[in-house]
């Protein structure tokens, strides 16, 4: 039985390092609260951190679709079904946050 490897997994250092800025940017923003910083710029780093969940989701997203789901579809079996509708859900999820 081979390994499954998950469609992230070339990019899992790229992945780790944003997520460990997303990290750094959550503790400016707990700073900036403590040290009772203008409304409008802690708003700002919300925003840039935000875009930046948002972009990891997306290249996890891509990354899904691009491995997960196109080898579900060449199989050509219920998974494939299963994985549309796990994108489907996940891109839902996306649209209303």
């Amino acid at each position: 039985m081979s390994e499954h490897h998950h469609g992230y997994i070339q990019g899992k250092d790229d992945y780790l390092a944003r997520l460990r800025r997303i990290e750094g940017q959550a503790r400016g923003l707990q700073r900036m609260v403590e040290e009772e910083k203008y409304c409008i710029d802690i708003l700002t780093q919300v925003s840039a951190m935000t875009k930046a969940l948002q972009a990891v989701s997306l290249g996890l997203l891509a990354d899904h679709l691009g491995h997960c789901v196109v080898d579900a579809a060449r199989a050509g079996d219920a998974e494939a079904e299963e994985k549309v509708e796990e994108a489907m859900a996940a891109i839902s999820r996306l649209v209303k946050s």
